[in-house]
């Protein structure tokens, strides 16, 4: 027995049959057993090592520590409440830097984050965490940030959480990318041993990391979407759509809407210069886009590319993959990837035949898919002239009468419609001419939209626009109803109707009110899509809308006028350079008389405004005079007291001639404003009263209840009056050379009350006051 187990006491004697017992068992042969594994199964028999028993696909790089994760969710507190109030106080001393703080306590979560990236990247929490701080990263730390992943990006692009990180470094690289071509580059610290890449070359050896395997990822549900961000960085002319909705879906729109704000915690106090639309990329780039696409022309076959078109996953990769194929001009070429997808159109613009290919099943079906009908709108829009000539002679000509009513082919026919040729517009105006009301009746004016700004757009005659029009809404110009039936949306027997059963001065009050049992929506409320097609029309040369504007009572204007969309009519037919000047001056003194009523509203306010933008000192005039009865009116309310600061109808009354001077004096700095482009100093309301040269000042804390009434209600133009001048209650300062403002025609009243307020108080007042208190 062990010495551990002994006990003390008295030691106990076994029995005979006890010993007889232990006898006989160490007689018996003793039966050694084998070692046995974990598993039950003998020592020698090892199982042979698996790879996916190695990787953790949920955590291939390992799994990140509970102290580190807490100490980066606090990281991620402090970052998005700088950037959601991204204000910095201002400087008080030239000396400091407001960012010190900032770029003090990111350092502290670089420091944290080193060696840790990879598993910081593939960890639920903070990866985005990760992504936030990656927009703050200056062009060094992007750098190591990127070279501490090399390496593992083929594991990085299909892990759910890491596939995202790897997308938003992509998205931000192209700001480093573009000063390392211009030939900026950080300050590197004595002490880093070693040589870091540039981004340009890391990118470049990412995609050869990852290039053997590029057709998997294409076809990875994680993988698709950071090859789209690749692709777009190598060549950012591919596209003609905005970069997120290139890359994110609308799941994916509104979870990163969440989120909140992803920008720089680092105030810049130069600002920011707006990036070109066409970006510059170094050379390189531009061959590794080429060979990618090479790659995947050896790699795919046509099977496999029509496969992918047809993918919900594969097609936006593709979708991209066309147009950074038709950026380096490799679209018109046989067995291209456009060519495999339109079964041989190039191929067949390249022969000698004249005869068109017979139309395939595939490519109607592409027309008539949710998903690849974008894919569609792609090939297109970016398809050589050659190639889409054949696609329109073979997928639309003859077919446009169904496809324009149909509820997906109808936004591919648009896209063709934007880039067709007067000949093509001639069959679209001869197919479409009984189909024109079917496509109002179902809400689809997608098509009639595109053929309104392409006849725009190629400045030829628009007879056929006009006759279209006519034809959709079944209406005559000469109806003084046409334009309403337009912004409705609803042809003119539907209008009528409409109009009959419920009443336009009682159709809002009618939705509110649940006793009349109407609770649909106003049939006689205005369309966004009919806004977008009287806008358009009015950029036709000789519009035969402006007609029917003119038509119109001055209700219906004003109705107009007080609705969101409907009154983005007016904004153009203000600016449109077709429209004469007549014609908007004209608009514009329609309004005289009611444009009280057409600024005593929220959008109605802002049409005044730019209706007084428009106008000149005569016309100014002539609506100021127009509105003395309805001064106290407008004051009165909330919208249309804006309008009355602008008219300035007291000072009319009083100084026409100064009045008119400062009129003048605001339209010749809008003028200057637009032509130059340098913001100017907007004019004072007062006549006589310009802006001051010098900033302001930040405003002092106010204490006295007194003066803060005062001064809201006589405006910063008044200034308090000192002590020891006695004349300073009747002094008005004259308005100088250098722009300095004058003191208002109050300024004397004013200068009576703040002499009041720094007058010493009544000894005999504290006397009593003392007395009262003794009592």
């Amino acid at each position: 027995m062990p010495r551990e187990n002994r006990k003390r006491g008295k030691k106990h004697k076994k029995t005979k049959k006890e010993d007889l017992y232990d006898q006989k068992v160490s007689q018996e042969p003793q039966v050694v057993e084998p070692e046995r594994a974990e598993n039950g199964e003998p020592s020698w028999i090892r199982p042979a090592a698996r790879e996916q028993d190695e990787i953790n696909p949920e955590a291939p790089f390992g799994y990140v520590d509970a102290d580190v994760k807490a100490y980066f969710r606090t990281v991620d507190v402090q970052i998005r409440d700088w950037q959601d109030n991204a204000v910095v106080p201002e400087e008080e001393n030239e000396d400091t830097d407001p960012n010190e703080e900032r770029r003090l306590f990111f350092v502290a979560a670089l420091n944290e984050m080193r060696d840790k990236e990879k598993q910081l990247a593939t960890d639920p929490d903070c990866s985005v965490i990760m992504e936030r701080m990656a927009h703050s990263m200056d062009d060094f730390v992007r750098r190591v940030f990127v070279d501490s992943l090399v390496g593992s990006f083929e594991l990085l692009f299909k892990h759910r959480f890491a596939s995202h990180v790897v997308q938003t470094l992509f998205m931000i690289a192209k700001e480093t990318i573009n000063r390392e071509t211009k030939g900026i580059y950080p300050s590197v610290r004595e002490e880093d041993s070693g040589e870091l890449r540039t981004l340009a070359q890391l990118i470049l050896d990412i995609c050869d990391e990852i290039l053997p395997k590029l057709s998997d990822l294409v076809l990875d549900p994680f993988g698709s979407h950071v090859v789209r961000a690749l692709m777009l960085l190598l060549s950012p002319n591919a596209s003609v759509e905005t970069e997120d909705a290139m890359l994110r879906s609308k799941k994916s729109t509104n979870w990163k809407a969440k989120q909140g704000s992803m920008k720089s915690v680092f105030q810049d106090n130069k600002g920011k210069q707006r990036e070109d639309s066409r970006r510059q990329v170094p050379a390189e780039f531009t061959a590794m886009a080429t060979k990618i696409i090479q790659e995947l022309r050896g790699r795919l076959g046509g099977n496999e590319v029509r496969a992918m078109a047809a993918s919900k996953v594969a097609s936006p990769c593709l979708k991209v993959l066309l147009g950074v194929e038709a950026d380096l001009e490799l679209s018109d070429e046989p067995d291209s990837l456009l060519d495999q997808v339109t079964m041989g159109i190039v191929t067949f613009t390249h022969s000698d035949s004249e005869e068109l290919p017979e139309a395939s099943d595939f490519v109607g079906t592409l027309l008539r898919d949710p998903t690849s009908s974008h894919l569609l709108e792609t090939i297109v829009l970016r398809s050589p002239d050659t190639a889409f000539d054949a696609l329109w002679r073979l997928y639309f000509k003859g077919s446009l009468a169904r496809l324009a009513i149909h509820p997906v082919a109808n936004f591919v026919a648009a896209k063709a419609i934007e880039r067709a040729t007067p000949a093509h517009l001639e069959d679209v105006a001869s197919e479409l001419e009984t189909t024109w009301n079917k496509m109002i009746r179902t809400s689809r004016t997608g098509v009639l939209r595109a053929f309104i700004d392409r006849v725009a757009s190629l400045e030829v005659e628009g007879d056929q626009v006009k006759q279209a029009v006519l034809s959709a809404f079944d209406v005559e110009a000469s109806e003084p109803v046409f334009v309403l039936c337009i912004l409705s949306l609803l042809t003119f027997e539907d209008y009528k109707r409409a109009s009959e059963t419920s009443k336009m001065e009682n159709a809002s009050e009618n939705h509110s009110n649940p006793k009349h049992g109407y609770q649909g929506p106003d049939p006689l409320s205005f369309k966004t899509q009919g806004s977008i097609l009287l806008q358009l029309l009015l950029k036709l040369p000789n519009s035969f809308i402006v007609e029917g504007l003119r038509h119109l009572s001055v209700e219906d204007k004003i109705r107009i006028s007080h609705d969101a969309s409907a009154s983005r009519v007016y904004d153009v037919l203000l600016d449109s350079p077709t429209i004469q000047a007549k014609d908007k001056r004209e608009f514009v003194m329609s309004f005289i008389g009611h444009y009280h009523e057409l600024v005593d509203d929220r959008i109605g306010s802002r049409v005044g405004d730019r209706c007084w933008a428009f106008c000149d000192t005569y016309l100014k005039e002539k609506i100021a005079r127009s509105l003395i009865s309805y001064e106290s009116q407008l004051a009165g309310s909330f919208y249309g007291k804006y309008f009355a600061r602008n008219t300035n109808i007291h000072l009319l009354k009083r100084k026409p001639e100064e009045w008119r001077t400062a009129q003048s004096q605001r339209k010749s700095q809008t003028t200057a404003y637009q032509q130059s482009g340098k913001p100017t100093v907007s004019a004072a309301p007062a006549a006589g009263i310009q802006a001051a040269d010098k900033p302001t000042k930040r405003k002092r804390a106010k204490n006295d209840e007194i003066e803060e009434l005062f001064d809201h209600a006589l405006g910063k133009r008044i200034k308090k009056a000192a002590l020891g001048d006695p004349n300073a209650a009747t002094k008005e300062i004259e308005p100088k050379a250098n722009g300095k403002a004058a003191l208002s025609e109050d300024a004397s009243l004013a200068a009576v009350f703040g002499a009041i307020r720094s007058a010493p108080k009544n000894e005999d007042s504290g006397r009593k006051h003392k007395k009262k208190k003794n009592a």
